[in-house]
């Protein structure tokens, strides 16, 4: 009996020690602040020649934020947050090459620089700079971007929402 009240207070002392030293975790994984609830997206702005990538960049995150549900999309006013990006760099190279020596396939390389800031407090939380690629073969370039923009939305939401 003794060594069950013993093992007992040992691993309350345990338990309190933990909860004392760790504090209260929570596991939602959201590194966001409690008071921001909304955001708002601008269109990305282009610092290339690319036409179109700003657009299909920015309805992407919006949409990926949407499905997301952690935060609210909202207009420029009265809004808690804001993320913008500007696409700094899009460049190809050969992917692949056939016996001939010729490219079978091309990857596109999309880099944007993305800022996420805390309107009510009026600071940035954080600035990052992420790159991705798509893949496509022969004139289909439209596919290779399709691809590095779903990557991008992937990676953005994820260090916007849980900051992994």
């Amino acid at each position: 009996m003794n060594r069950i009240k013993t093992a007992f207070i040992i691993t309350s002392i345990y338990l309190v020690l933990i909860i004392t030293r760790c504090g209260i975790y929570s596991f939602s994984g959201s590194t966001i602040p409690s008071h921001i609830k909304t955001i708002n997206v601008p269109l990305f702005e282009d610092k290339t020649a690319e036409f179109g990538i700003d657009q299909q960049l920015t309805d992407a995150i919006i949409d990926g934020i949407t499905k997301d549900n952690t935060l609210k999309i909202s207009g420029p006013r009265g809004v808690d947050s804001v993320l913008k990006g500007i696409i700094v760099d899009v460049r190809e190279q050969a992917g692949q090459y056939d016996q001939q020596e010729r490219a079978s396939d091309y990857r596109i390389f999309i880099t944007v620089r993305v800022t996420f800031e805390d309107i009510k407090k009026r600071k940035t939380l954080w600035e990052e700079e992420f790159s991705e690629w798509g893949r496509y073969e022969g004139v289909n370039r439209d596919d290779g971007i399709k691809e590095a923009v779903e990557k991008l939305k992937e990676v953005i939401i994820n260090r916007l929402v849980s900051g992994w």
